[in-house]
């Protein structure tokens, strides 16, 4: 459903959409955050340019925004309004737009936390998307690359009739967004992928979906592997850095000699990279130490022996006790 959320910024409650699933935590450490989804999701109203009464911005395009609401009852329209249009792109869908927001409900004025607060940060959007909150992902279908937006939501094209408890958002909360339009990312690596030594595991990735992986006959490695298959042009991931990325997983021992390993997890599921911050234990250390030091477009590779993954912890059927475990990560970006 369109409002399912997940835990990636510092207010879970506005990820927009879950976290890898499928019953499994993949390189996560944690599950994802608790999803508020509407029963009986209303209609979602087509945006319009304008509406009486307007809120009033102030700020430059790429600082916090200053937002002044009016006095009296939103319009309860969906206003989408070209504040300041950039010079870049054409928004397509399905585009993963990295967007940088300031937020605040109408009614009692309280601000939501924004990208530009202290710990906050960019959301990834894909554009059009029909499980993202529609606030951010119909605002930004057809906007140019440096557009800053000022976007009114009703509840329809926000967080439904549940509303959001966790942000202070009611059942009838209109919300008030400045988002600037900061980059368009790649979906995935891109290049000419390097050979990969008979002994393990072989990758097709070349479409804008999961991963084929298959797994040799032979035992896995001992020690982990982080091989790079497609270098990137991007500076490397430091610690610390949150890193957004297309995965996919797969147990060794339960694939080995098939022909296309059953995933337990992956993130093109979700309709957008998922995104940790690297290096401080926030996913398991075969992630943290594989990935960090890594350009940014580069595909990777990673073997992960069991005392770097999940150890002696079963993590369902596709999942046993101690597995060696292998992703195909593509790093999209880095911030």
């Amino acid at each position: 459903m369109r409002r399912r959320l997940a835990a990636a910024l510092i207010v879970p409650a506005l990820m927009l959409t879950a976290a890898c699933g499928g019953g499994d935590d993949s390189g996560k450490k944690k599950d994802a955050s608790p999803s508020a989804s509407a029963s009986k999701p209303a209609e979602v109203p087509k945006p319009v340019a304008s509406a009486d009464p307007m809120p009033t911005v102030a700020g430059e395009a790429g600082k916090k925004a200053e937002i002044t609401v009016p006095k009296g009852e939103p319009s309860g329209k969906f206003v989408v309004n070209v504040l300041k249009e950039g010079t870049g792109p054409e928004i397509k869908k399905d585009d993963l737009v990295v967007t940088k927001y300031t937020g605040k409900i109408w009614k009692s004025g309280k601000e939501l936390q924004g990208s530009y607060d202290k710990d906050g940060q960019p959301l990834v959007v894909p554009a059009g998307s029909q499980q993202i909150l529609p606030l951010f992902s119909d605002s930004v279908l057809g906007k140019k690359v440096g557009s800053r937006l000022l976007v009114v939501a009703p509840p329809a094209a926000a967080f439904g009739d549940q509303g959001q408890p966790q942000l202070g958002v009611g059942a009838k909360d209109n919300l008030v967004f400045v988002i600037d339009v900061d980059q368009v990312m790649p979906k995935k690596a891109e290049g000419t992928q390097a050979p990969i030594p008979s002994d393990l595991p072989q990758v097709k990735a070349d479409e804008d979906k999961e991963a084929t992986i298959t797994i040799p006959k032979n035992d896995p490695p001992k020690e982990l592997v982080d091989k790079v298959l497609i270098e990137g042009k991007g500076a490397e991931v430091q610690k610390g850095q949150t890193v957004y990325m297309q995965y996919s997983g797969a147990a060794w021992a339960p694939n080995q000699g098939k022909d296309a390993a059953k995933l337990f997890d992956t993130s093109w599921k979700t309709g957008q990279p998922f995104s940790t911050k690297i290096g401080e234990g926030q996913v398991i250390e075969g992630w943290d130490k594989g990935l960090v030091g890594k350009k940014v477009g580069s595909r990777v590779l990673l073997v992960i022996p069991p005392e770097q993954a999940y150890k002696d912890q079963a993590k369902g059927d596709d999942l046993p006790a101690n597995s060696t475990l292998v992703f195909v990560v593509d790093i999209v970006g880095a911030m």
